[in-house]
């Protein structure tokens, strides 16, 4: 995925082994990641326990914050598709205690129904 990709919102699936290997130090031990998506610089991980947001701050992307959110700590979900005009599909998470969603948004090149069964088969749990 290249930097005018990024630019645009274009979100891209990772190897889970990619992940598992870079992300290793913040990862509990016997946790194991299930899926990841890119999304410019930032990261959506799901592991076999929790949902990790990855904000790479700064030029440099140095500055790292790690979200984690358990997947029980997630009280609801809404996916927007993209329409004819619009061209980004939005991804909105509530979390308990928290009145405002997390958003992010996708492009069409990844599909946000397969981030939606992600998500839903671990919250539905």
């Amino acid at each position: 995925m290249g930097l005018f990709d990024g630019m645009l919102g274009n979100a891209s699936k990772i190897d889970p082994a990619k992940i598992q290997h870079e992300f290793g130090q913040i990862l509990a031990p016997g946790e194991s990641v299930q899926h990841a998506y890119q999304l410019i610089r930032d990261y959506l991980v799901f592991t076999d326990k929790r949902f990790v947001l990855v904000d790479k701050q700064g030029m440099t992307g140095s500055k790292v914050e790690y979200h984690s959110i358990p997947y029980r700590s997630i009280t609801h979900f809404s996916v927007e598709t993209a329409g004819t005009f619009d061209l980004e599909a939005e991804l909105k998470i509530w979390i308990s205690g928290s009145p405002v969603p997390i958003q992010k948004q996708f492009n069409k090149k990844l599909s946000i129904y397969e981030v939606q069964a992600v998500l839903a088969s671990y919250v539905l749990r």
